[in-house]
C-alpha cells in the first residue's frame, strides 16, 4: 500500500513509518498540516494516517478540506490523544473513516489500516439501486436521500448508517452490529458514538415529518420496521 503519514511528533512518526515499511508498505511523510494537505491533494495514496493535534492547520481541518471540499475518497485514519465522544464525533464528522486513540499498539494500527483498505477495495452497494421505506427513498448510486420528495443532506457516515438499517429492515441490529457493519470495528469503542449518530439521523429524516422511521428497542438496539 501507498500510505501518507501526517504526524508532527517525529518519534511517533518514525515508529509508525518503520513498522509500516517492515510490512512492505510505501510510506510518505509530512510533519505539519499544510504540507500534508498538499501531498494528499497531489499524490495517490491508499490510506492517509493523520494526527489531529498539529501546529498551524489541525488534522480536523486537513480532513475536512480533503473529504468535504476536495472530495478525496482516500480512507483517512485519525490519530489523537483526545478520546471523548465529542472528540470522536468531531473527527468522524470532518470526514474521517476511523479514529484511533493514542497510545496504541502497532498491531492495532495495522489492523485498522488493513480494514480501511479492504473496505475501500471491496465496498460497493449490493442489490437494487433504490431503497424505499414508506415515503423515504435512498438512491445508492447518486448517494441521495429524499423523504416525501424533500432532499435530505446526510454525511457519508449517516448515509452508511441509514443504508445499513434499511437493508436490515425488520431486524433489530445491536450497537455492536452497527460498529462492525458501518465502522468495520469489531470492538466496543467505549463511547456512545452510535447513539449520537442515531440521534443525528433521526433529526434529519424524522423532524418535521408525520411518522418516525427508526425505533429503539431498549437493551437490544435499533430497527426500521414495517407497521403491523
Amino acid at each position: 500500500m501507498k500510505i501518507l503519514l501526517i504526524e508532527d511528533d517525529q518519534n511517533v512518526a518514525s515508529f509508525i513509518k518503520r513498522g509500516l515499511e517492515e510490512q512492505g508498505n510505501d510510506v510518505s511523510q509530512a510533519f505539519e498540516g499544510t504540507t500534508g494537505l498538499e501531498l494528499a491533494c497531489n499524490g495517490h495514496f491508499d490510506i492517509i494516517i493523520l494526527d489531529v493535534i498539529m501546529p498551524g492547520i489541525t488534522g480536523i481541518e486537513v480532513c475536512d478540506t480533503l473529504k468535504n471540499k476536495k472530495k478525496v475518497n482516500t480512507p483517512i485514519l485519525l490519530l489523537t490523544a483526545l478520546g471523548t465522544t465529542e472528540d470522536i464525533v468531531m473527527g468522524l464528522e470532518s470526514g474521517a473513516d476511523d479514529y484511533l486513540k493514542k497510545p496504541f499498539k502497532f498491531k492495532e494500527l495495522l489492523a485498522r489500516i488493513q480494514a480501511l483498505h479492504r473496505r475501500a477495495t471491496i465496498h460497493q452497494s449490493e442489490g437494487n439501486e433504490m431503497l424505499v421505506f414508506q415515503d423515504l427513498e435512498m438512491n445508492l448510486i447518486s448517494k441521495s436521500v429524499r423523504r416525501d420528495g424533500v432532499e435530505i443532506p446526510l454525511t457519508a457516515r449517516e448515509f452508511r448508517l441509514l443504508e445499513y438499517l434499511l437493508k436490515n429492515k425488520n431486524r433489530v441490529v445491536s450497537r455492536t452490529d452497527i460498529l462492525e457493519a458501518v465502522w468495520e470495528i469489531d470492538f466496543d469503542m467505549g463511547t456512545n458514538v452510535i447513539d449520537v449518530y442515531i440521534n443525528y439521523l433521526r433529526k434529519k429524516i424524522e423532524h418535521g415529518f408525520p411518522s418516525k422511521i427508526i425505533t429503539t428497542v431498549i437493551g437490544m438496539g435499533y430497527v426500521i420496521k414495517d407497521e403491523t
